[in-house]
C-alpha cells in the first residue's frame, strides 16, 4: 500500500487515540535549537499531534502531511493561528524554499519516508547548523496486559512486524545524520477506557472491518481488557524516543 494513503480510513481514530507527547519531551526541543523566534518545519504532520503542541511557542509552523484525510484534521485544529501554514507534501519534496528552516520535526512518520532523499531534500530547506527532531512513542510491553496485546499483534494484525518502526536501526540513523546523532527518551502513558483502547488499537496497521482477521481480532481484544482493567481502565505504557543531530 501507497504509505501516503495508508491512514486514509483511519485518520478520526489516529486523532481521537494516538498519543499525545509528554512535556519533557517538548521540553528537550526547546533545549537543543526551537524557541519562540523558530521557523519551523514539521514533516509528517499527520493529524498535527506534535503540531498542536508547538504552534503557540514558534514564530512559524509548516505542517507537510501527503495524505489529505490526516491533514484535513490539523487544518480543523490549527487553522486559527496566524503561524501555521499548511502544505500537501512529501518529505522528499517539501516545495519549501532553500535555506528556510531552523528546525525540522518528525513524529511517528520517518519510518514511511524515502531516507535518501529526504536526506537531500531536509539539507536543502534547512539552515546551516539546524538541528532535525525524529519523535516516536514507542509502546512497552512491561505489564501482564501490554505482553499479552503484544502477542494478539503478532498473531491476528495484517503486517504489524512489516510496518513496525522499530525495525529502524543505527544504520539507517547513521546514513541520515552522518553518524552525528544521539537518542533520549522520556516517559509517557496513557490511561484508556475500553472504547478509546479500541480506538487506539484500530488507528494503524490492524484488521479493519470487512478483514477475515477483524471479528477474531476484535474478540480477543475485549476478553483481554475484561480480564485486565482496572476499574475500567488500563494503561498504555511508551518511552518517547526522540533522535537528533549532535551539533
Amino acid at each position: 500500500m501507497d504509505s501516503t494513503k495508508r491512514f486514509s480510513s483511519r485518520a478520526d481514530l489516529y486523532f481521537k487515540y494516538r498519543p499525545s507527547y509528554p512535556k519533557s519531551a517538548v521540553n528537550f526541543l526547546f533545549s537543543n535549537g526551537i524557541n519562540k523566534n523558530s521557523i519551523v518545519g514539521d514533516v509528517g504532520s499527520g493529524t498535527g499531534i506534535l503540531s498542536s503542541l508547538l504552534i503557540d511557542k514558534v514564530k512559524r509552523l509548516y505542517c507537510v502531511e501527503p495524505n489529505d484525510e490526516m491533514r484535513n484534521y490539523a487544518n480543523k485544529s490549527l487553522s486559527d493561528f496566524d503561524n501555521f501554514i499548511s502544505i500537501n507534501a512529501k518529505s522528499e519534496s517539501t516545495t519549501l524554499d532553500d535555506n528556510s528552516l531552523d528546525a525540522i520535526t518528525v513524529a511517528q512518520a520517518f519510518h514511511w519516508f524515502d531516507i535518501e532523499k529526504t536526506k537531500i531534500e531536509f539539507n536543502r530547506v534547512l539552515k546551516p547548523n539546524s538541528n532535525i527532531f525524529l519523535l516516536w512513542n514507542n509502546r512497552i510491553s512491561n505489564t501482564p496486559f501490554l505482553r499479552e496485546y503484544d502477542q494478539i499483534l503478532k498473531s491476528l494484525s495484517i503486517d504489524y512486524k512489516s510496518v513496525n518502526h522499530q525495525n529502524l536501526g543505527r544504520a539507517e540513523f547513521d546514513f541520515f545524520f552522518d553518524k552525528k546523532w544521539y537518542k533520549t527518551s522520556f516517559s509517557n502513558f496513557q490511561k484508556l477506557d475500553f472504547e478509546s483502547f479500541i480506538g487506539r488499537v484500530f488507528s494503524s496497521y490492524t484488521p479493519e472491518e470487512g478483514n477475515r482477521n477483524y471479528n477474531e481480532f476484535y474478540n480477543e481484544l475485549k476478553k483481554l481488557f475484561d480480564r485486565e482493567n482496572q476499574n475500567g481502565f488500563i494503561n498504555f505504557n511508551y518511552n518517547t524516543e526522540i533522535i537528533s543531530k549532535r551539533l
